[in-house]
């Protein structure tokens, strides 16, 4: 199985020495490089060529937000994982404006995280903290859709709200159809469908509205 390559995009030595030290023991990940700021991130981008970017927001000289959006302008299938000890609704907006795969916060429990990254990059998923989420979904609904939220309240088939909860907990859709019997692209179809149901732009929004009404 290839190693996923990762670099770590922070500020603080410590908190990257621990981060290394987890991944150390784990036989598909290595840390090949990392960088204390966007700038230095940047520079080092091109050489290394890794996997999985794991990017504090709050950096020196050229902020988080800022290197994500560069670093995937140049390398558009770049996975970036937001990692940040800010629990910021806007903070994880802006990360998924600009182009995150997944926002976790610096207390995540190590099985999440490794769990995350395999998902996300070996599966091609989005993760986001479910607490920031929630909070964001407040403002992402659709005009006109303000009044009356309840549960299901959007003319989900049983169908689409089991694909809803198994987007909500990471699974791709190939992952999806494995465990529905139904094909990736008939649950590309059903994501669609909530999106449009739901009135909202992306998978971040829509299982934030979806823990909201309690639907997830």
């Amino acid at each position: 199985m290839k190693k996923i390559r990762i670099v770590i995009v922070d500020d603080h030595s410590i908190f990257r020495n621990g981060l290394k030290a987890i991944f150390e023991d784990q036989e598909d990940m290595e840390v090949i490089s990392e960088a204390e700021n966007g700038f230095e991130f940047l520079k080092i981008l091109h050489e290394m060529k890794p996997d999985i970017i794991l990017m504090d927001i709050k950096l020196p000289e050229m902020n988080g937000m800022e290197a994500t959006r560069k670093a995937l302008k140049i390398y558009p299938d770049l996975k970036i994982i937001a990692l940040s000890m800010f629990e910021n609704s806007e903070y994880l907006r802006d990360m998924i404006d600009a182009g995150a795969s997944g926002y976790l916060l610096k207390d995540v429990e190590k099985e999440v995280l490794i769990k995350v990254i395999n998902n996300v990059f070996r599966n091609d998923a989005q993760y986001y903290a479910p607490n920031l989420l929630k909070s964001l979904s407040a403002n992402t609904r659709t005009v006109g859709q303000n009044e009356g939220i309840g549960e299901n309240n959007y003319n989900l088939s049983p169908r689409e709200i089991e694909v809803l909860r198994l987007i909500a907990k990471g699974y791709s859709n190939n992952e999806i159809g494995e465990r529905l019997f139904i094909s990736p692209r008939t649950v590309g179809g059903h994501r669609n469908n909530l999106l449009s149901k739901m009135g909202v732009k992306n998978t971040a929004s829509m299982i934030g509205l979806a823990i909201e009404s309690k639907l997830i």
